[in-house]
This record gives C-alpha cells, structure tokens and sequence, in this order.
C-alpha cells in the first residue's frame, strides 16, 4: 500500500520579495541619477540660451526640463513608497519569524526541562521502590531478585554463593533505653559497615527491623567465609557512638551455602536466618553458625 500525498505546496517567505524590493531599489537610484543627469544638461541649455540673449526660449527650456524632472523625481517617490512598503513588510515579517523562533526555543527548553524532571521523578520512584528509606540500603525485594539472578549466574558457571542473614541482639533495648533516634543511628552505622566491607558484586539489603542480609558472590571456601563472618562480626561490634553516648552492638550471624544449604533465594534465606537463630541461642563466640539441617528438599 502507497502511502500517495499531494505535493505540499510552499509557503511563501519574505527573503525573495525583500531581494526584489532592493533590485527595484537599485533601479530607482539609476532613474534618479538619470533625472539629475537631465537636469544639469537643461542648466547647461539654459546657460547657453541666456548666454546667447534668448531668453524666451530659455524660459521654455527650463519649463520644460523642470517638468520632466519633475515627473521623474515624482515617479521616483512613488517607486520608493513602494520599496519602503516591501520592506517594512519584510521587517515585520522577519521580526515575526524571529518571534516565533524564540517561542518555539523557550518552547524546545521548557519541554527538555519536563522530560528531565520526569525522568528524575521516574529513578527516584524507582529508587525509593529498591531501596529502605531509613538506610538507604537495597530492601528485602530488590534483595531477592539479585539473589535469585546470583543463583542462575553462579548454576551457569559454577561457582558457590553463601548467604548470610545478621540480627542485632536486643535491639529494642537500644530503643526503650536511647529512644528510637538512637535505634535508627545503630540502624545507619550497621548499615554503612556492612556497605564499607562488601565487594561490588555482593549485595546488602536491610530486610527489616533490624535484621540484614548479605550475599557473597563466589566466596571460594568455608575458611573464608568464617574469617569474612569473624570481620564483620567485629566492624559490627564496635560501640555506636549517639549524642556523646556508647551504644553497644552485638550482632549474631547465620550462614547458608549455594548450592548445599538450597538452590532458590526462599531457601537460601530461611536457613541462614534458621543458622542466625542458633547462633543467637549458642550465646558464645564466634556469633556466628552455618546451616545444618539435615536435607533440603529441591524446589517444587
């Protein structure tokens, strides 16, 4: 199918009528040069006359020739009104374009600061949807879709992953004794610890409450999850200080593996928070514990 438009038809601009108003222009210089020119060989005539005694021949003569230059000069006027009335309408309209060409530039401006105030609002919605308003962290979501995508990388290329799932003991002291304020700084410091001891490719979320989670990408063996666990567990234990206050942490931590301990992210995080439970329980060091139930049933 033929998509056949008739011919648009042009609009016609002011730029060729303005170049013709000034070749008229030029034409109407040459004529009043030409009626000057008349007008010096009718004074020489006249000299020539009065010179010879004639006066009235030289009284028609200049008649005469005032009257054609007359006729000329006024020819002249007229063709200049002309030209003037052109150009004045080519002014008016190039001040229009202009005009338009401003309003169609503010405009341009007014939508390109639209679309980047709605896209702003869009990866801010976006953002706030990710992530846990009070620490800025990835939330338990976001947090899920990442695990589950690490889980099909890690299938594909065969490497492991360890999830850890940490709590604060006794939080709610902090709270009943320090005030909420003070929770939510402990909230913020664990938070920045645990962003400033992770790699790129791992992820932290806060889960809620105050509870955590943290998956290690490829961790390369027990030994170095137990020494990553006993690092974390230190940086965590460091007092929080709030309005010239120590606020004490104690974190517990429990661990499952990929693809031992499970092969879905739901898995995966209800048996490291299972693992965080005995840790808590243990109530000694190292505040930390794996997962060790005895079989994990594959994914429906």
């Amino acid at each position: 199918m033929t998509n056949d438009k008739p011919p648009t038809k042009k609009t016609p601009t002011s730029v060729p009528r303005l170049a013709a108003a000034l070749e008229e222009n030029k034409d109407v210089k040459v004529r009043v040069e030409g009626a000057a020119s008349d007008l010096a060989s009718a004074s020489a005539v006249l000299e020539a006359k009065i010179a010879g005694g004639d006066a009235e021949v030289a009284t028609h003569v200049a008649l005469k020739a005032g009257k054609d230059v007359e006729d000329k000069v006024q020819e002249c006027a007229d063709d200049l009104h002309s030209v003037n009335a052109t150009l004045a309408q080519g002014v008016a309209a190039l001040a229009h374009t202009e005009d338009a060409l401003a309003a169609a530039r503010e405009a341009l401006s007014d939508t390109q600061s639209a679309l980047a105030t709605a896209e702003a609002s869009e990866q801010n919605a976006l953002l706030a949807a990710r992530h846990d308003s009070a620490t800025g962290l990835p939330n338990r979501e976001y947090f899920n879709s990442r695990l589950s995508h690490d889980i099909a990388v890690a299938a594909r290329q065969g490497f492991g992953l360890a999830v850890m799932f940490f709590d604060l003991d006794k939080f709610k002291n902090i709270n009943d004794t320090h005030g909420h304020a003070a929770g939510d700084e402990v909230l913020k410091q664990v938070a920045a610890r645990l962003l400033e001891h992770s790699r790129m490719e791992d992820t932290v979320c806060r889960t809620g409450g105050d509870e955590f989670l943290y998956v290690l990408i490829n961790p390369k063996g027990h030994a170095n999850i137990e020494r990553i666990a006993s690092a974390l567990l230190e940086t965590l234990a460091l007092p929080v200080v709030f309005e010239g206050v120590q606020i004490a942490v104690r974190p517990s931590i429990g661990i499952s593996l990929y693809p031992e301990h499970g092969t879905s992210a739901s898995q995966l995080i209800s048996n490291a928070d299972e693992a965080m439970y005995a840790a808590k329980k243990r109530n000694a060091s190292p505040g930390w514990a794996f997962y060790d139930g005895a079989s994990i049933p594959s994914p429906a």
